[in-house]
């Protein structure tokens, strides 16, 4: 049995046979865009702010994908050796930037875990003390220090990666190696608005387990609405299509549009009083 997951045998016959037909996760993947109101989320933030309290645009992101999996746990499986898991936890991997002693910039990746009692603001205190950590420049965290071991030696790398991807799909990798790798992740998010750039479809890697990729790009026009004064932030969205049915899909991304729709549901534990109608979700 793994450590980060628990087969699943209730899946109806055709889920099961699809990481036969796509073995490969390149093979499996699907490309959507969803569309966040900056100017619902923009209120929300200003609000929250003059509590005293500092919210980014990708915690609000973050917060709102973990809200709609604890709705819809399904989103949290991953493949691997074309066999079903469902994650016994759920985290979040990114890339920050971050200046070296001798100046240089730097990127690292980040991976945080969130539990069923958080909400967006025990969210945000993970994120911030994170990223707060890992920006030090004299530190490497426990990621960085792994990868300088694995290219410390130049035979080194491609024997013990095959050996680390030969453990992983027989279920034998180490909890601690995949806690520290950001591969092993429910979710890799990337916030290119922060270096201006426009969002684009990021694959999901095929080493580890990363089932959705989520990329934030720079404001657009709401074209939607056709009110252009106002800003939506694009989120391109690559998915392995074989975690999960099509329609357990839809449903997930309808959670995610409600909680960034009504921001303050994001609040507290969701409950069925405090859930919006259906019909808003669309």
């Amino acid at each position: 049995m793994r450590p980060d997951g628990t087969r699943v045998k209730e899946a109806s016959t055709i889920v099961s046979a699809l990481p036969y037909v796509m073995p490969r996760r390149y093979d499996a993947q699907n490309f959507i865009t969803e569309y966040a109101d900056m100017e619902v989320l923009r209120r929300y933030i200003q609000e929250k702010r003059r509590e005293g309290v500092r919210i980014p645009y990708m915690t609000l992101i973050l917060a709102a994908y973990f809200k709609a999996y604890q709705e819809n746990p399904k989103i949290n499986r991953f493949i691997m050796n074309s066999k079903i898991y469902q994650r016994n936890h759920f985290c979040v991997s990114f890339v920050i930037l971050k200046t070296r002693a001798d100046g240089r910039a730097d990127e690292t990746s980040i991976k945080v875990f969130f539990e069923d009692g958080d909400d967006i603001f025990s969210i945000n205190r993970k994120i911030e003390e994170a990223v707060a950590q890992n920006q030090v420049a004299a530190h490497n965290n426990n990621t960085d220090k792994f990868a300088n071991f694995l290219f410390a030696i130049p035979i080194l790398p491609g024997f013990l990666f095959g050996l680390v991807k030969l453990m992983d799909r027989c279920g034998l990798l180490p909890r601690k190696i995949i806690d520290l790798s950001p591969f092993h992740t429910s979710l890799f998010i990337t916030n290119l608005a922060s270096i201006n750039t426009n969002s684009i479809f990021h694959h999901c890697y095929e080493f580890g387990t990363t089932g959705v990729f989520v990329s934030m790009g720079k404001p657009i026009a709401n074209y939607m609405s056709g009110e252009y004064n106002k800003k939506m932030i694009p989120l391109s969205v690559v998915m392995d299509e074989r975690i999960c049915t099509g329609h357990e899909y839809a449903l997930f991304w309808a959670s995610v549009r409600r909680y960034l729709k009504h921001p303050e549901l994001l609040e507290g534990k969701t409950t069925e009083e405090n859930a919006y109608p259906a019909e808003e979700c669309v």
